[in-house]
């Protein structure tokens, strides 16, 4: 679930609103967008892969709300983590070769 939108990181580019499909932002003029429908969210992390600012965490757990700390989420570099983790962002290797998931569908034929 959706649980912090950095006010450091974030510079409002608004693309965590368009990029999510259960409407959980909302933009703020002149500031950055919040997170209006907390309990819409589908823990999709469609947001924070596309957030470029690597501005966004989402929590694994997609039920329930869980308090975090946001310091200690920068801490263990848990901001944008997912992004991270598939190779999206600058300087960063696409991890989409070490996928593996296709060989599934050539032994299907």
């Amino acid at each position: 679930m959706i649980e912090i939108v950095s006010q450091s990181r974030c510079t409002g580019c608004n693309i965590c609103v368009h990029a999510c499909p259960t409407n959980v932002f909302e933009p703020v003029a002149g500031g950055i967008p919040r997170i209006a429908r907390q309990e819409d969210c589908q823990t999709c992390f469609m947001c924070e892969l596309y957030c470029p600012e690597d501005a966004l965490f989402v929590a694994p757990n997609a039920d329930v709300h869980v308090e975090v700390d946001e310091v200690r989420v920068k801490k263990d570099e848990l901001m944008g983590s997912y992004r991270s983790a598939v190779g999206w962002g600058q300087g960063r290797r696409s991890t989409a070769a070490a996928d593996a998931s296709f060989e599934l569908l050539m032994r299907a034929h």
